[in-house]
């Protein structure tokens, strides 16, 4: 007999994927939004100097002109390593998204809003904010990482 399959798990992360696809789609940055973020794990002081331009980046990715699935696979694996290697304080520079190939249909930035989603999603991020106007701007964000 054919082996029994977990149909309702499948319904039920078949909606989750569903209601995450439209919670993302209500929430689209354009290319000038600022990304900002905190966890409840990082003291005030610490984020009000992240979002100075006070904390200096000691690695950066650049995303530029690579499509969704490749750069967050090497943004994942950037985060991982720069953990792994007690690096506390990175830059990604996403870009800001003004070019039609980097527009997704609703004529949001692709690399932008996946950048977000992906540090608001890890453990190990506590908190994020959009570069100074001098590194990057609104086109980079510097991001802290938890010691690991």
């Amino acid at each position: 007999s054919p082996r029994p399959r977990a149909r309702m798990r499948e319904r039920d992360e078949a909606a989750a994927a569903t209601e995450f696809r439209l919670a993302l789609d209500e929430h689209m940055l354009g290319a000038g939004d600022m990304l900002s973020h905190c966890t409840d794990r990082l003291p005030p002081d610490a984020f009000r100097r992240l979002k100075r331009g006070e904390l200096s980046a000691q690695e950066e990715l650049d995303l530029h002109g690579l499509g969704a699935v490749q750069a967050q696979t090497l943004l994942r694996a950037f985060l991982a390593d720069a953990r792994k290697h007690g690096i506390g304080c990175v830059r990604i520079i996403h870009g800001k998204g003004r070019r039609a190939a980097e527009l997704d249909s609703s004529g949001a930035p692709i690399l932008k809003n996946l950048v977000d989603r992906v540090l608001r999603q890890r453990a190990d991020v506590l908190a994020f904010h959009s570069a100074p106007p001098a590194q990057g701007g609104t086109g980079a964000v510097v991001v802290l990482l938890a010691k690991r």
